[in-house]
Formats: structure tokens, sequence, C-alpha cells
């Protein structure tokens, strides 16, 4: 079961991708010491603070557009194999700066990287501007501006992710307006760490196509409906909450009730190797947690599609290779 699933993900943080063993190898050639942050081949961290502090670190190995061409390629083609057809991928040029590297040279090096992979396996990938709540409004209002202002193809979304109990919704609304407005679809972190009403206010304020995450909207049975009724996708990620402790166990994450209830849910790996997983596995907990046959399966790869930041064509096409597979 799920091998033979077309799959598709629409939330992964590209720096939060890159696997023990590259960053090993990243480290090595440029002399840094990365031990106490890696045991074998597992990162090592206590809570989600600690988490962004080994993350950032692990970005920061990436400093060259050839570094950041590898790290997406790598990324892609892994995926690939695993039988995806489609990745949507969260990029920071906050990030790509602390790496000493121009924003558009990390843009052009991650667009090389999904180049490369779709050559060689056939996967099609898009990116999706990210400013970090945790650097403020301002911060986030810049993001928008140098994305907007550098427009690149394979750019198509813009969001908001870091901790989210920092800073207030409303004052994050210019950025995501202006993104808006250039054409970009609206992905917004929310509804992870803190509870319904962060969803609440990112839904009636940001008014995003898309929550990453959002799985506490089951504690507010009211959002739950607005979010089914809006037809808002929320990009669900089990094994990082799990992880993360949000939920204690896969038999308390409310995905199967999120879709009992009408949402559009879609399975996604976030940092996976920070979470001993990866797209392949979300797939699996889906089948062997939750219950999910084969068919059901490929409903949350074509509720991805249909909600991805692409063009009609490139859904179309996307479309036609899940409906091949003879399951949907």
């Amino acid at each position: 079961m799920t091998a033979n699933v077309p799959k598709a993900e629409l939330h992964c943080h590209i720096e939060g991708a890159a696997s023990p063993a590259l960053a090993k190898m990243q480290a090595d050639k440029y002399g840094v010491d990365i031990s106490p942050i890696i045991n074998g081949n597992s990162y090592v961290w206590e809570d989600f603070t600690s988490f962004l502090e080994v993350y950032d670190t692990v970005a920061k190995l990436f400093r060259t557009r050839e570094d950041f061409c590898l790290l997406a390629e790598t990324y892609l083609s892994s995926l690939a194999e695993d039988g995806a057809i489609y990745s949507e991928f969260f990029i920071s040029t906050d990030h790509a700066r602390e790496s000493g590297i121009d924003p558009a040279d990390y843009v052009s090096g991650l667009a090389d990287g999904i180049d490369e992979a779709r050559k060689t396996t056939g996967i099609e990938a898009r990116m999706i501007a990210i400013g970090l709540r945790h650097m403020g409004p301002n911060a986030v209002l810049e993001t928008a501006r140098w994305i907007t202002a550098n427009p690149h193809p394979l750019i198509t979304g813009f969001g908001m992710a870091g901790d989210e109990r920092m800073y207030d919704v409303p004052d994050f609304l210019p950025a995501h307006d202006l993104a808006r407005t250039a054409g970009l679809g609206i992905s917004t972190h929310a509804g992870e760490l803190c509870g319904p009403a962060s969803i609440r206010h990112t839904v009636e304020h940001l008014k995003p196509d898309r929550i990453g995450h959002g799985v506490r909207a089951i504690e507010d049975q009211g959002l739950v409906e607005l979010i089914a009724e809006e037809e808002i996708v929320l990009e669900v990620c089990p094994a990082s909450n799990v992880v993360l402790e949000i939920y204690p166990d896969f038999a308390s994450h409310p995905l199967p009730k999120l879709v009992e209830a009408g949402c559009q849910v879609t399975l996604n790996s976030d940092d996976p190797p920070h979470f001993s997983t990866s797209l392949a596995n979300e797939y699996r907990i889906a089948a062997e947690h939750f219950g999910y046959g084969d068919q059901a399966l490929l409903e949350f790869t074509t509720n991805a599609i249909k909600a991805a930041f692409i063009d009609g064509e490139t859904r179309t096409r996307l479309l036609e290779k899940c409906r091949l597979t003879g399951l949907g």
C-alpha cells in the first residue's frame, strides 16, 4: 500500500530538508564543527526554540548558488524516488542573507536545482517565499518587497513561518497584501504551537488560500466549518506535530476529523530529517495510523495539486498523471 500512489506536497522548508549526511558534507566543505547538533544520522534538539537554532545552523552551511542548487536537486530527487510528482517548498531570503549570499543568487541556485531534478526525474516544483514571523512585521514586509520587486517564474507563493507565538497577526497584513497584489498565492503558518484563535485571526486578517498546519482548528468547531466553507486548504504535517508534541501520538491527531468535517487536507513533511520523516512516510502514516486506502491517499495528492500555486496547464498535466494510475 502507498508505494504506487503518486505523491505531492505543499509544505516543506528547503533548508530544513537538508539531510544530516548533506549537512556533514557542507560542514566539511566550510570547516564547521556541527558534531553538537548531530547524533548518528539524526539532528539533536530539545524543543521548538532549540529546533529553530539547529535549523539556522544547518541553513548557514549553504552559502553559494551551487550549494543551493545541490540542496534543491538532492531533495527533489529523493522525493521523486518515493513517487512524488510535485513539490512546493518554502524559501527564506532572510536565511540567504545570514548565509552571506545575495538573495538573487539564492533563488537562482534553487531554481537550477529544480530544473536539474525535473530533467532527471520529471518531478515538478515551485517555491514559496516566506517572511520569518519572529523577525517582526517590518522584516516580513521587506521580504515581500524584495520578492515582488524581483519576480521569478518559479516563485509562485508568499507566506509566513517562524515562531507563531510572536507579534500580532494584523501587523503582517501589508506584506501579505503586497504579495497578493503581485499575483502570488498566500500560504501562512497558523495553528501549530498556538490554538484556534491564531488560525481565526489569520483567516480573518490575512485571508490566505492555504494554512500551514492549521490542525488546532479542531478545538473550535465553528472555525472548522469556516475553513471548510471557505475552502481554505490545510497543509497538515502529522509526524512534525507528534515529534513537536503538539499531539502525544497519532491516535490523538485530528487529521481524520478534519477530513470528515469537509476540510481540504494535504499531507506534508515540513522539515523531514529533523522529524525523522519523509513525504512517503507521511503517506504511510495516513495509511497505517489513520486507515486510509490508496484511493483516499490519492485524494490527498489531488487536493495538493488542485491547491498548488501553478498554471492551469501544469495542473492539468499533473492531475492526468494521477488519473493514469488507475486509482482515481
